[in-house]
């Protein structure tokens, strides 16, 4: 497929537009409909279902939008997502289910709409797992669906490896975003100015430790650590000293006790401890609690069968006391190496 022209040649900030956080009032959740057996080896007829949960949990908060185009997807929206009246299916092609990584990021104007969409390339983190090209070619097509004015760039960016606090501050990992395979010879320097062209951006924290046993992203950040709110960072932990990923997750807790919010103040760092060992078949499975996702009035929370299912989510009723936290079973989705945040996009109010 050709990938459509970008129509704008002014940049999304000195327009006015930046990227809004996750927390501010949702009109829709996108997702797309899992198609691609291998990314749940051996166990991708039980997916649907366990998807269909997880859209239905949203559903119970917002407006759900799936991207399905092919028939056996699209009869399987209609026939698991019968009751859900708030879910509306477009027929966009898409080579897998990571919304979150090669799907739109909706800008905010200086107005309060959101009209505007940047629209980053997406290589399958670095070229992992062709085909991707659907999957790149969706936020144009998405954009056009909503009517909305798309900033197109050449830049491969994961939605995935950053994480906002609606107020400049943006959040990265410094091993993923500055991978080789995604733009070679990139710095520093220049994805923060990639960061304020097109989010809006006006500092950027960049966390140099930190990963998951399992995962396949090169460290993003939304398995990482969060904002709850513009004070606040959820950080993964791993409890057990012997586990792996105990000692890189020290050294990123240790780093961000460094950060201080755009007042010049510490970060409240809340430790949000991870499975002890959450696996399938032998393999570690990168699962994290930090992988929720947002909606009005909700928190999705992804549960893994663990035992630290309760504590995790009593730590989120905790952080977010104005939100009902709904926890959706993700052991299977996980053997994909991704969860809720991974499998979902934002579109703001």
């Amino acid at each position: 497929m050709t990938r459509i022209p970008s129509l704008p040649t002014e940049l999304p900030r000195a327009l006015g537009y930046h990227w809004p956080a996750e927390w501010e009032p949702h009109a829709a959740t996108w997702l797309a409909w899992p198609r691609k057996a291998e990314s749940w080896p051996g166990i991708f007829e039980r997916i649907p279902a366990a998807y269909a949960r997880l859209v239905q949990a949203i559903a119970r908060f917002e407006p759900v939008h799936i991207l399905a185009a092919e028939e056996t997807a699209w009869a399987q929206t209609r026939e698991l997502l019968d009751s859900c009246s708030n879910v509306h299916v477009y027929r966009i092609p898409t080579d897998d289910s990571w919304i979150r990584d090669f799907g739109p990021l909706f800008l905010r104007s200086l107005h309060g709409t959101c009209d505007a969409i940047a629209d980053f390339r997406y290589n399958a983190w670095g070229g992992k797992y062709p085909p991707w090209q659907n999957d790149d070619q969706a936020t144009a097509v998405i954009t056009e669906a909503v009517g909305a004015r798309r900033f197109a760039t050449s830049i491969v960016l994961e939605g995935g490896s950053i994480e906002g606090d609606g107020q400049g501050t943006v959040m990265t990992t410094s091993r993923c975003l500055l991978d080789p395979r995604r733009n070679p010879g990139v710095t520093r320097d220049q994805a923060e100015r990639w960061f304020a062209d097109y989010l809006g951006a006006t500092r950027v924290l960049w966390v140099d430790y930190g990963e998951l046993e399992g995962d396949d992203t090169d460290g993003h950040i939304d398995q990482l650590v969060r904002f709850a709110n513009p004070q606040t960072l959820l950080a993964a932990v791993a409890q057990d000293s012997s586990d792996p990923n105990h000692e890189p997750l020290s050294e990123m807790q240790a780093q961000l006790r460094t950060f201080s919010d755009r007042h010049g103040r510490p970060y409240e760092i809340v430790a949000l401890p991870i499975p002890r060992r959450a696996s399938f078949e032998d393999q570690r499975l990168p699962a994290s609690y930090c992988n929720f996702y947002l909606v009005n009035g909700g928190v999705i929370m992804p549960t893994f069968d663990e035992p630290e299912d309760d504590k995790a989510r009593q730590i989120l009723a905790q952080v977010f006391p104005d939100r009902e936290v709904q926890p959706v079973p993700c052991r299977d989705l996980v053997w994909g190496l991704g969860a809720v945040h991974c499998l979902t996009q934002q579109q703001p109010r």
